[in-house]
């Protein structure tokens, strides 16, 4: 498991660094599944599947108390059996160590909600 999750989520300013290009190469090593989508903003992205739609929204509740706790937002869109998540900065316009602090974070949820 990658060593993002022991991080906490930092306060992010308007001005505060993007993570770059290299080092977001490095990151995502670390993380399962999660791509960057390279748009007008990038993004880390992920679609998470359940069994079930009970275990879709518990996923989604504790997400939801994660991006609370981390002061950090996620988008998310749900349907049955699925979760797909965007990370991104919105102060910043891109990817800020935060987000992948937070997908991995969001790994572990998923995890914890599979076993």
């Amino acid at each position: 498991m990658s060593r993002l999750i022991e991080k906490k989520c930092t306060a992010c300013e308007l001005g505060a660094p993007l993570v770059p290009d290299e080092q977001q190469k490095d990151l995502l090593k670390d993380l399962e599944g999660w791509l960057i989508e390279r748009s007008d903003i990038s993004k880390l992205v992920k679609t998470f599947k359940f069994g079930d739609y009970a275990k879709t929204i518990k996923f989604v509740n504790l997400i939801a108390e994660l991006s609370e706790f981390e002061d950090h937002h996620p988008k998310i869109t749900v349907e049955w059996g699925k979760v797909y998540l965007e990370w991104w900065s919105h102060k910043i316009q891109g990817l800020h160590m935060n987000d992948f602090i937070c997908a991995a974070k969001s790994d572990e949820i998923f995890l914890s909600i599979e076993q």
